[in-house]
């Protein structure tokens, strides 16, 4: 594995979804680098894929309240855990629970392994709220992934806030995730 400055040179072998986000941030001028590795199904491939990035790469949830009306996406540390009662308190949604891989299909164009704040730029209908812990925000990079968990991106934390997410028709609540039991 190796960093590198933009996109791949070819597209041969790569999904659409991911030709698509590397077009949106070009056309954004926003610089990435971009590393591309084997899928990554455990911490210790995760960690590898950090250290190559030199970044922490967020744990990206895809969430939904219990009648499917409200669907969030939320940014937090990967080291942090997720405490549902403690986000259903800060955003007033009871009975958060993941989100089905045909809902991630459908308003991010991501499949399971692969969500991604990149899959904003597809949520048209801006059916989905974005929530980010605090502790993400105070990094200078975010870690993230092309909308396929087979390459990972190292992007300017504010290029996305201002740069991409405005783009994307998108804001963002920020959150207060301690992790703790």
């Amino acid at each position: 594995m190796e960093l590198m400055e933009g996109r791949p040179a070819s597209g041969e072998g790569r999904l659409p979804r991911e030709m698509r986000t590397y077009d949106f941030l070009d056309g954004l001028g926003i610089r990435y680098y971009r590393t591309d590795h084997e899928r990554a199904d455990n911490m210790e491939a995760c960690n590898v894929i950090d250290a190559v990035l030199g970044v922490v790469i967020c744990k990206n949830l895809f969430l939904c309240n219990r009648q499917k009306t409200a669907f969030y996406l939320l940014m937090m540390p990967g080291d942090k855990k997720f405490k549902t009662k403690e986000l259903s308190a800060q955003i007033g949604s009871a009975r958060l629970s993941f989100a089905e891989p045909a809902d991630m299909l459908k308003y991010l164009d991501i499949e399971p392994g692969a969500v991604s704040i990149m899959g904003l730029m597809n949520d048209r209908e801006h059916a989905v709220t974005l929530l980010i812990d605090e502790d993400v925000l105070k990094e200078e990079y975010i870690g993230c992934h092309p909308c396929v968990c087979t390459s990972s991106l190292k992007i300017l934390t504010r290029d996305i806030t201002e740069r991409f997410l405005p783009a994307a028709g998108h804001s963002y609540r920020t959150v207060h995730l301690t992790g703790e039991e």
